[in-house]
């Protein structure tokens, strides 16, 4: 079987700094000798045609698993694949990869995986860059805010991935503020709060009488951008049997309204965000692979606040400027700094900002630690009453635990039930049904802006 080698439509930055060779020793247990090259940013491996590398390989998942370059250092995820990922091997879902040459088994194929020098002096990189709000001084930073810099005058369609708080939404509007459509009108849709059964009306609007409670007409989120942009944030909740109308929306750029005939031509430029991995969900049949390669024209990997903790000296000086408080850049000293560099920041930007603000009220500087660290790491020492029987306790501490680890979960995602159980590994509706068991009732989501009616 022949091994092919793909790029991707993705930009990429002309001076990347870390790079990983990739030699092909077998695919499908047959030998295929051939070296590529992953350079810096995000190197995808899988059986589909778009992957940078390709593996012919049927043991091979559309999307098996991804490189990504954290500061210098290569990372391995699997996304997931049903026959795993093999690191010298050992199944592996996310593993740093060793100085030292190691073997990569996907399915029946195998490459040799080896890290190369960078190619650039460290001394190019001290500078600190920014894309508006978005600044840092690290590698990986500094190849997003290039990779940003050729996005914004264009009118391409985005798909921005990351984790929540890592700043996704403040990516979207400084590209809209700088692209071709900035005087235009900016939509937001948020799928993730949007009622399922109303997600139709909600993106392509609905005439007088289309179902119960429509009583006139209202125009949808497409129309209301017309000539602008609209933002489709948390795209990886929307309904599989909306993907089909979203796809022919973005593909034929007309939309038709909810029990309307007449088709209505738009002109809107699409940014997407997600904080899921999409690959993993088209493996999983749970979201349409034509409709992600439609939005990922350009695909951004927005790195987590772990992966780029250099950066927290800057993102610290720019909250405390926004502070306005000229004595509380004295609180963060180097010690403090350093002190920060040590937290793994599970709310990423969005909880840096919380802690300095939080910071500069209190005009304390205490380590940070989520409420989910403590609900874990720390938990209180349990009181033993040997007078009741051993059943009995065992049950009211699970019911104890349970009760404070859902009730940091709910306080860390909002009150995003879909959120909180990725977050806590667990099926969405048997967590749904354990918050109400113990009665811990979810935040209000933030409102999806609606347009006005025609």
């Amino acid at each position: 079987m022949q091994q092919r080698l793909v790029t991707t439509p993705r930009l990429v930055e002309a001076a990347d700094l870390a790079r990983l060779e990739l030699t092909v020793e077998s695919v499908a247990g047959r030998a295929v000798p051939r070296s590529a090259y992953a350079e810096g940013g995000v190197f995808r491996i899988g059986a589909h045609c778009t992957n940078d590398l390709v593996i012919d390989d049927p043991e091979v998942a559309q999307f098996h698993c991804k490189l990504r370059d954290v500061n210098g250092m290569w990372r391995l995820e699997d996304m997931p694949s049903t026959s795993g990922t093999y690191l010298d091997g050992i199944r592996v879902r996310d593993a740093d990869l060793p100085a030292q040459p190691c073997r990569l088994q996907i399915g029946g194929s195998t490459l040799l995986l080896r890290t190369l020098r960078d190619k650039e002096d460290a001394g190019d990189t001290a500078g600190t860059v920014s894309f508006g709000a978005l600044r840092g001084r690290s590698h990986v930073m500094r190849r997003l805010c290039a990779l940003l810099e050729q996005i914004a005058p264009t009118d391409a369609t985005v798909l921005i991935e990351g984790e929540s708080g890592t700043g996704k939404e403040v990516i979207a509007n400084e590209l809209v503020r700088r692209g071709p459509r900035k005087d235009g009108p900016l939509v937001i849709v948020d799928g993730g709060a949007i009622t399922p059964s109303l997600v139709e009306s909600e993106l392509f609007g609905h005439v007088r009488g289309a179902f119960t409670g429509a009583d006139q007409d209202r125009v949808g989120a497409f129309e209301a951008a017309n000539g602008g942009t609209l933002f489709l944030d948390e795209i990886g909740e929307l309904p599989l049997e909306i993907q089909p109308k979203l796809l022919r929306a973005l593909e034929s750029r007309e939309i038709r309204r909810v029990g309307d005939t007449q088709p209505r031509k738009i002109d809107v430029r699409v940014i997407a965000a997600t904080n899921r991995s999409l690959e993993a969900e088209v493996n999983q049949r749970r979201f349409r692979e034509d409709l992600y390669f439609r939005l990922s024209v350009v695909s951004v990997a927005v790195p987590p606040l772990r992966a780029r903790l250099d950066d927290i000296p800057d993102l610290v000086a720019a909250f405390v400027q926004a502070s306005c408080d000229p004595n509380a850049q004295k609180m963060f000293s180097p010690e403090v700094l350093e002190e920060l560099a040590t937290h793994s920041w599970p709310g990423n930007v969005r909880e840096l900002r919380n802690y300095v603000e939080r910071a500069t009220v209190l005009k304390t500087t205490a380590r940070p630690k989520s409420a989910m660290q403590k609900a874990v790491t720390e938990p209180a020492a349990p009181v033993v009453d040997l007078d009741v029987p051993f059943r009995d306790a065992k049950e009211a501490a699970i019911e104890a635990f349970d009760q404070a680890y859902l009730t940091a979960l709910n306080a860390w995602s909002g009150g995003n039930v879909s959120q909180a159980a990725r977050r806590a590994g667990m099926d969405r509706i048997h967590l749904h049904r354990l918050l109400q068991r113990y009665g811990i009732r979810g935040a209000t989501l933030r409102r999806v802006p609606k347009a006005q009616a025609a």
